[in-house]
């Protein structure tokens, strides 16, 4: 079965292959990143096809809660990982829907004691109040799952997936409400921002809310190892929970021990962070990363 089609304003679908892999064969590993509408461009041509009234310079918040450096990241692993195994290829999988409107992460169905349980955002965001909207957004919230599905159904008993995520460093805890780019704002002024909780570096989303791990245990250890090379500290569950509540959870089961949910945070990827505009990414700092992570996924075809 062929691999889903790039749709645009959707769904990137971007395939790299190893010098010596068969063009006949399926893909080895599979990255998805599902917040991956990282450019400017990405949330304005979806705010000019809305008639909701958003609240204003929503863009910063956009900015802000994007996963900003994720897609080159997962590029530079795909790379990396068919440089160490030529015969094999990595699908990218890249979403360019913004979260600021929908989350393709998210189970839009669930409740908003489900997503609080999770310590998630809301699939559907408050400021969508027009049913053509809300149609509109769903569509291509349907397409995308669709086509990650149908990717996901390409694969074969080995097949492996990677779901790839970044995250601000510091944990701020504002409502997600009409006022969010005021709180957003006054979250990040240079008194206050350094008041709250600082993320790990790199966070496998792995553990469910009783504490069982899901992730896959011998790329997780090569991970930790591999990144403390680097000088980079790798946790488990600590930002938060695997939840029911999102599409990763969906993925982490349907494959036991061949997905893992990563959060990386975003300074280690911005050249320099900065949460309200386009970020630039350092090819310094992903790289650094990369490899161990691209030696990590690796450790799953070992046996």
């Amino acid at each position: 079965m062929p691999l889903p089609a790039s749709i645009p304003g959707v769904i990137d679908v971007h395939v790299v292959s190893g010098a010596e892999a068969s063009p006949d064969a399926p893909p080895d590993l599979l990255v998805e990143i599902p917040h991956g509408a990282t450019a400017t461009r990405d949330f304005r041509s979806l705010e000019t096809l809305l008639s909701s009234e958003l609240p204003a310079d929503l863009v910063d918040f956009f900015h802000v809660n994007t996963d900003a450096g994720a897609p080159e990241l997962g590029e530079a692993v795909a790379h990396a990982f068919v440089e160490a195994s030529p015969r094999r290829s990595v699908a990218l999988l890249r979403c360019r829907i913004p979260r600021t409107f929908i989350d393709c992460n998210r189970r839009i169905d669930a409740t908003a004691a489900e997503f609080e349980a999770g310590r998630v955002t809301p699939g559907l965001m408050p400021w969508i109040t027009t049913g053509a909207d809300r149609q509109l957004l769903r569509e291509r919230y349907d397409a995308y799952v669709s086509a990650v599905h149908a990717a996901a159904g390409t694969l074969d008993a080995s097949g492996a997936m990677l779901l790839l995520h970044s995250y601000a460093p510091r944990s701020v805890g504002v409502e997600v409400d009409a006022q969010i780019v005021e709180s957003m704002r006054r979250a990040y002024l240079p008194d206050v921002e350094p008041t709250w909780p600082l993320r790990p570096e790199v966070d496998v989303i792995g553990r469910t809310v009783e504490g069982e791990s899901l992730a896959p245990a011998a790329v997780v250890r090569s991970l930790r190892e591999g990144m403390a090379l680097a000088g980079i500290r790798v946790e488990e569950g600590v930002s938060y929970p695997l939840h029911p509540s999102t599409l990763a959870w969906e993925h982490v089961t349907r494959r036991p021990g061949r997905a893992l949910c990563l959060e990386v945070r975003r300074d280690l990827l911005a050249d320099p962070f900065d949460p309200f505009v386009e970020m630039r990414i350092g090819a310094a700092k992903v790289a650094r990363l990369a490899a161990p992570l691209a030696a990590a996924l690796g450790r799953w075809w070992d046996h």
